[in-house]
């Protein structure tokens, strides 16, 4: 069964890059046809799609972030990498990883991180 685990620092500042890791045990990231994607919720907001990387590496980004987001992964890790540039405290939000089985699978996905808080402030 496969387990996902985000993690990074809860704390950024304004301007800075957030930078969050997502560590994949139990299934490899470079083998199915899985899109290894984030999203986040901002509180007392909905679900966002943020991007996915898949297996073979390609990645897909959100048009309202595709800006400031890159999407990365280490295969000898089994880890795959958000980095979200320039943040504002409109950033804040809980942060996760999830395997999807299509682009936009996610909600349907049994597999998601328990996701992490990040907080935006000076």
């Amino acid at each position: 069964q496969v387990q996902l685990q985000e993690s990074g620092p809860g704390l950024v500042k304004p301007s800075q890059t957030l930078s969050l890791t997502c560590t994949v045990s139990g299934g490899s990231i470079t083998t199915n046809a899985y899109y290894w994607t984030w999203i986040r919720q901002p509180p007392g907001k909905g679900l966002e799609w943020m991007g996915a990387i898949t297996n073979s590496g390609s990645t897909y980004y959100g048009p309202s972030l595709k800006s400031r987001t890159s999407i990365s992964r280490d295969t000898s890790k089994n880890q795959f990498t958000l980095q979200l540039s320039s943040v504002t405290p409109e950033d804040t939000a809980v942060y996760y990883c999830i395997r999807a089985d299509s682009l936009m699978g996610w909600r349907r996905s049994g597999s998601w991180g328990q996701g992490t808080q990040v907080t935006v402030s000076s």
